[in-house]
């Protein structure tokens, strides 16, 4: 057996570590976030001085976590697989040496025609996970892709590149899915998303989840496994982090979705913790703790996912936001809504708008992020421009009050950011915007509204809220609140409460969303069905009935 690695360092190490870094210092310096994240051991780049193993003494199957590939640009993609013949142990069951790891990309899935090979190193510093960029490939082709270590060949990938940007490109179709809490139950959804026709996913957060995990799989209720102790505890350092994506990556569902499409990913609160703000977390612990944790969720996230090196984390951070585009016919600018966040607003509950809340300095994205939005519309010529974010955009009031609460978690607890978006909607003279998001665990169709309080103003663009895999077990078509919402939304055009995914076609003259759900998850083997489809038209924008 491999020799086995120390445990990653748990809260108490944190404190230990954060004491040792004075908090003003920590927070007035870049060098002392970076002396933080690595207190605890967190690896920076991989080490060449580490030793080597030879991949022939690998004894037994390495990529039991599937392979992936993301952010799809043209003749450009990245691949991603991590070596772990031990997923649910600590170590993955591979001694801390580095390994090479070879790769090759196809024409065709019987790789008669290869167009691309070379072999990576799988550095222990990264749990052995590898990310390959290929470049120079075909743009706007299908593309297939698998791994070799030693003696063990990986199960087959699917991928694609985008268009050249300026190809003119009648439509493209894609996903988007969201929040798939394990122990709330099966990832049959993904099932079926893997034999849909989409040209790549949006994953909009929530891909793992913090939680503990019992050993029956909570609303999985295993019979004929047990999920290993090391799970039932609340993820707070790299090795917990790191063994949660094991469980969630070792599913046959999700792995089957990302060996058939190309995923662009981006992440909420769940990955680190629930409902955090930029650098304050949900409980009362200090800051420089808090980050200390969120530098091993950054980290276990990069390494867990079909991400280039520029999304790579350093420290606690990790820029998250990038841009793609479709040839002409999109341009697609995923947001960062949790990262650079102002705190929610009257302690993150449910609240009428007020003083704190509509407090103008208040920021959603950061003004980094968001010069970034609002420059990249005014230059863009696409014909859609599409946001996939995490939490609902729109405003969704919650009762029929004269004045109704609100969510603070949502750009509701964030109204001049909002409105700042929304002004920068018309100043770029977008005619054709749709924003995408998850987060609240059911399915909704927005109208975005110039003013949302005034029904008659200007819709300026639609917005799609994917529902949840799995978080929030079965739901229900209809949730108690449906008639409140929408009666007191009446820019909201759909709600429904099943678990699934979303899927939107974009073409040059409107844009289809389908509401794909099944009718439960807390056992295995549910069928699929469209609960609601709705179109917008180009330079016409509000949803109707399809």
């Amino acid at each position: 057996m491999p020799p086995r690695r120390e445990p990653a360092p748990h809260p108490a190490t944190f404190r230990a570590a954060a004491r040792r870094i004075g908090r003003r210092r920590f927070l007035t310096t870049g060098a002392a976030a970076m002396a933080l994240a690595f207190a605890v051991d967190l690896p920076r780049t991989g080490v060449a001085a580490a030793a080597e193993m030879n991949a022939a003494r690998i004894d037994s199957d390495p990529f039991t976590l599937g392979v992936a590939s993301g952010d799809p640009q043209p003749g450009s993609v990245v691949l991603w697989t991590r070596l772990a013949p031990a997923p649910y142990q600590p170590d993955g069951g591979l001694p801390a040496e580095r390994i090479d790891v070879d790769w090759e990309v196809a024409r065709d899935p019987a790789f008669a025609t290869v167009v691309s090979r070379g072999t990576a190193t799988a550095h222990p510093e990264f749990h052995h996970s590898v990310h390959v960029e290929v470049a120079g490939l075909d743009p706007d082709r299908v593309h297939y892709y698998r791994f070799r270590a030693g003696t063990w060949l990986s199960e087959t990938g699917r991928t694609r590149t985008a268009p050249e940007q300026g190809a003119v490109v009648p439509s493209v179709r894609f996903a988007l899915t969201a929040c798939q809490a394990y122990q709330d139950g099966y990832f049959t959804a993904y099932r079926h998303l893997a034999e849909d026709d989409v040209a790549f996913v949006f994953h909009l957060g929530d891909y793992i989840y913090e939680y503990a995990v019992d050993a029956v799989g909570g609303a999985r209720n295993y019979t004929d496994r047990t999920v290993p102790s090391l799970y039932d505890r609340e993820a707070a350092s790299l090795e917990d982090y790191r063994l949660r994506y094991a469980l969630y990556k070792s599913d046959p569902d999700l792995r089957a979705a990302h060996a058939a499409h190309p995923f662009v990913v981006a992440f909420d609160d769940h990955e680190t913790e629930n409902n955090y703000a930029g650098s304050i977390p949900e409980n009362a612990v200090p800051p420089e703790e808090f980050l200390l944790r969120r530098a091993a969720a950054y980290r276990a996230y990069w390494e867990n996912q079909p991400l280039r090196t520029a999304q790579q984390s350093v420290g606690p951070d990790l820029q998250l936001y990038r841009r793609l585009h479709w040839g002409q016919l999109a341009q697609f600018d995923v947001l960062d809504t949790r990262q650079y966040r102002s705190d929610q607003a009257y302690g993150d509950v449910a609240h009428t708008p007020g003083p704190e809340s509509t407090d103008p300095a208040r920021t959603m994205t950061g003004a980094t992020q968001e010069r970034w939005l609002l420059d990249g519309w005014r230059s863009s010529r696409a014909v859609w421009n599409v946001v996939p974010q995490q939490v609902t955009f729109a405003q969704r009031k919650l009762d029929l009050n004269p004045v109704a609460k609100v969510s603070m978690d949502a750009w509701d607890g964030y109204p001049a950011s909002r409105r700042r978006i929304l002004d920068g909607v018309k100043a770029a003279g977008l005619d054709n915007l749709m924003v995408l998001s998850g987060d609240v665990h059911v399915g909704y169709a927005f109208d975005l509204k110039d003013d949302f309080d005034e029904p008659s103003s200007r819709t300026l663009g639609t917005e799609i809220v994917a529902t949840s895999i799995t978080s929030g077990k079965d739901g229900s078509q209809r949730p108690g609140n449906w008639n409140t919402y929408m009666s007191a939304n009446p820019h909201l055009k759909f709600y429904d409460g099943r678990r699934g995914y979303a899927t939107v076609q974009l073409g040059l003259s409107r844009a289809r969303a389908d509401f794909r759900t099944v009718p439960y998850v807390t056992r295995p083997g549910a069928a699929i069905s469209t609960a609601a489809s709705f179109v917008t038209e180009v330079g016409r924008q509000g949803l109707t009935p399809a």
